[in-house]
């Protein structure tokens, strides 16, 4: 996740329909993925972390950020969640880079060194925000490097050694709305109308729980399916 946007959303983060939908569609992606240990590459404040040790997918977990000010070790439901800032052979059993691909120039290389000690049962899970021609100042403001396609994050995981075993688009039924508005901002960007800053606000409650109500409804009826279009795509690889 991206700590710009925890900075902005602040204590509603755990509550926010994007972190509730996006961690929803996370353990639905995940289905029957069991590991002992969890790496959670680009962590910030470990909300996906969180998520899965409260359902049961991993038993402690490793957060691994360069933007945490200390490190620490904290207990999560009797559950061990340690907040490190680097990790130099990592050998989990589950590792989660969700949002973080994008920020690097060698993505590849990246994916590379957190999942080449992966044990023979070990699994990868992805997250990236979709397709170049939504970019934004969105984009912009969290200092991104590209989008991706369903191919090409596929391409890049092919690079780092692993295997895919399936990739999908999520936020689907969001998509039309959300690529007039980002289309429009990148319009006015681009006329100097504009100055680059996150699409992600705080939401009413009745409207937070309308965006939930809405990527649970494709959650249970698409996402399983959606190989076409969506903000955001998840994907599942094992090493060769």
């Amino acid at each position: 996740m991206d700590v710009k946007e925890e900075d902005i959303l602040g204590p509603e983060l755990a509550r926010h329909w994007y972190y509730v939908s996006k961690g929803r569609a996370m353990l639905s992606f995940l289905r029957h993925v069991r590991g002992a240990s969890l790496l959670d590459v680009g962590a910030g404040s470990g909300i996906f972390s969180r998520q899965l040790l409260d359902a049961g997918v991993c038993e402690r977990a490793t957060c691994v950020d360069p933007a945490y000010k200390e490190e620490r070790v904290e207990s999560h439901n009797g559950r061990e969640i340690a907040f490190v800032r680097q990790v130099e052979k990592p050998s989990q059993e589950l590792v989660v880079m969700m949002d973080v691909l994008e920020h690097v120039d060698d993505d590849a290389g990246l994916l590379r060194h957190y999942s080449e000690n992966l044990p023979a049962d070990g699994w990868v899970l992805i997250s990236v925000p979709a397709f170049q021609f939504l970019w934004s100042g969105h984009d912009v403001f969290l200092e991104h490097r590209r989008r991706y396609t369903r191919r090409q994050i596929e391409d890049v995981v092919a690079r780092a050694g692993l295997t895919v075993v399936r990739s999908r688009y999520f936020f689907g039924l969001l998509f039309p709305a959300a690529a007039a508005i980002r289309l429009y901002g990148a319009w006015r960007l681009k006329r100097q109308e504009a100055v680059a800053k996150s699409d992600l606000r705080k939401a009413p409650a009745l409207l937070n729980r309308a965006l939930i109500l809405l990527n649970d409804v494709e959650r249970a009826t698409l996402f399983r399916f959606n190989m076409l279009a969506g903000l955001t795509i998840f994907c599942l690889a094992r090493r060769k």
